[in-house]
């Protein structure tokens, strides 16, 4: 929400992509319409990518998403690209990053044209409190947008998954009030 309202404020025109990857909520791809639309969006572009049959993620499959803090390695809740609050997610680093635009610069024609793909990550060096200070400095209404690895049925944010615990701080240290709604205040 944050990188397309920089986006739009620099001029660009804005389309959308949102993966479909078989979470075990749609709540992240009803929130992902909603910021689209709201942001003017020409087009918005859900694609199913079934991860599921890759197994092994707690966004996926039947695992339990944890709830204690980070631990060691590669968490069962692998997504994201903001370096500064990597949990161990392998695609958060800038060499992967680097290495992704390298890749789509050989092996797409536009790429092999002269003409590269270049690949912005406006919010990876930046800290939850400068995401939420970035939001709220574009008027954005960050209570559309969508943290949480395990939701309640209500619709509520768990308030105790990593992610939910990042974005609270996040908007502590922001010095901003937190328009989630959350079943448990982290």
């Amino acid at each position: 929400m944050v990188a397309a309202a920089r986006a739009r404020e620099a001029g660009f025109r804005l389309a959308a992509l949102t993966i479909d990857y078989n979470q075990r909520h749609r709540i992240e791809l009803d929130a992902a319409r909603r910021v689209a639309q709201a942001l003017g969006v020409e087009r918005h572009i859900v694609l199913p990518l079934d991860l599921s049959q890759f197994g092994g993620s707690a966004l996926t499959a039947d695992i339990a998403v944890p709830k204690d803090g980070v631990g060691e390695g590669i968490p069962v809740t692998y997504v994201g690209v903001n370096a500064l609050d990597y949990s161990g997610y392998p695609d958060c680093r800038p060499e992967f990053i680097a290495a992704f635009q390298h890749m789509a610069s050989l092996a797409t024609k536009q790429g092999v044209e002269g003409a590269p793909v270049q690949i912005a990550t406006p919010l990876q060096y930046m800290s939850k409190a400068q995401i939420a200070a970035e939001a709220a400095r574009l008027g954005l209404d960050a209570g559309m947008s969508w943290s949480c690895y395990d939701p309640t049925p209500e619709g509520l944010h768990c308030g105790l998954c990593d992610s939910c615990r990042l974005r609270a701080k996040g908007f502590i240290e922001a010095g901003l009030p937190d328009p989630t709604r959350y079943a448990v205040q982290p």
